[in-house]
């Protein structure tokens, strides 16, 4: 199904990852040195969550957008125009956030995010960003919040699905404070920093296991959110799922409901229904819906209960949607104007106050 009117807000789309050359203008002087010295300059850092030729990581006639230039015609000209949007959040997925030496990952992310608003957020009003943090270190995240939050353009924070530890958990409560504090969300991303296995019985041999691997792990971290009180210590948090996939959601939310009235001794911050904070603070982007067809989407979204929890989504440049017809068809035109519009404006505060500032608020030595 097209668009049926002009005006979306596209919460997931992704300027092609840059490379290493890219991204040494913006590193400071020691960080410089010994990225080129070591060569680490050379390196691809591409997530195998997304081998870059792979088939789904890029519809054929967007192919260009994945050579890794920084082509921000391109993504005009094949998105914000072509479905005549209002807004586009960028989310960049690097491989810095694999990295083990902690500075070295922390220190390539701000690169990233400078990289971010200077090569496409300061060309294109029409963008805002995600700041992309390490999350093996918590301290140095919330450390870049602070650094980019004045910019009100960044409207979000990014993690990926698959790390070392559950998201719920108390060390990630400072990100989780910082975020709520500047109005920023947590978007949770398909991918890994591959320090475990996909599967929790080992490595699978293809990629096609480890893409079918992530819905259980977006089930996983949504539990973990709940269960260990994230919501209760932040009640103004909002996270928002990207390239989660929403057919899991129906058996995740009945499952946890189901349990919880058993268990929920165990869990007495948990007061009510799960499927409640599910509904009240998490959001999940539309591509891939992954339903089989009108029937199956129109059922998955009465058994989740709310339209309230999609968001609009092109997932640029990847592609799981025949030609230009990005909503799953069996979308409700009831919820039309709420999925493409009206809920993004619900879920991102900066987005809903407009973003007023701009580059200028952070200095560029502020930025080192």
């Amino acid at each position: 199904m097209k668009i049926p009117f002009a005006g979306a807000i596209d919460c997931d789309l992704h300027p092609p990852t840059p490379s290493m050359a890219q991204l040494v203008p913006y590193l400071d002087d020691y960080w410089r040195d010994q990225i080129t010295n070591r060569a680490i300059d050379r390196m691809s850092f591409a997530m195998m969550s997304y081998p870059p030729m792979a088939p789904g990581s890029a519809r054929a006639d967007w192919r260009q957008a994945e050579t890794g230039r920084s082509d921000l015609d391109t993504l005009r000209a094949h998105v914000l125009d072509a479905f005549d949007l209002k807004l586009g959040i960028a989310n960049v997925m690097h491989g810095a956030i694999a990295l083990h030496n902690d500075d070295m990952a922390a220190a390539i992310c701000r690169a990233v995010n400078d990289w971010l608003r200077a090569e496409w957020l300061d060309r294109e009003p029409r963008l805002r960003g995600t700041i992309l943090v390490s999350p093996q270190d918590p301290a140095q995240a919330v450390a870049e919040i602070e650094r980019l939050a004045p910019d009100r353009r960044f409207v979000q924070v990014l993690l990926p699905v698959m790390g070392e530890k559950l998201l719920g958990r108390r060390e990630f409560f400072p990100l989780y404070e910082a975020a709520e504090r500047h109005g920023l969300v947590i978007a949770v991303h398909a991918g890994s920093t591959y320090r475990y296995a996909p599967t929790i019985v080992g490595w699978p041999s293809y990629q096609f296991e480890d893409y079918v691997a992530q819905a259980q792990a977006f089930a996983n971290q949504t539990i973990s959110l709940v269960v260990e009180g994230v919501f209760r210590r932040f009640p103004g948090l909002k996270v928002v799922m990207l390239e989660s996939g929403v057919s899991w959601l129906p058996m995740t939310i009945w499952r946890t409901d189901k349990t919880w009235r058993g268990a929920r001794p165990e869990v007495p911050w948990v007061d009510r229904w799960p499927s409640e904070i599910i509904r009240d603070h998490l959001r999940f982007t539309i591509q891939p819906f992954d339903a089989a067809d009108a029937t199956a989407v129109a059922q998955t979204i009465d058994r989740i209960g709310s339209d309230a929890v999609l968001l609009f989504s092109t997932d640029y440049p990847h592609w799981q949607f025949d030609g230009d017809d990005v909503l799953p068809d069996g979308l409700p035109p009831d919820s039309f104007k709420a999925v493409l519009i009206d809920n993004a404006l619900a879920t991102y505060p900066r987005l809903a106050q407009g973003a007023v500032g701009n580059a200028a608020e952070t200095t560029k030595e502020d930025a080192r």
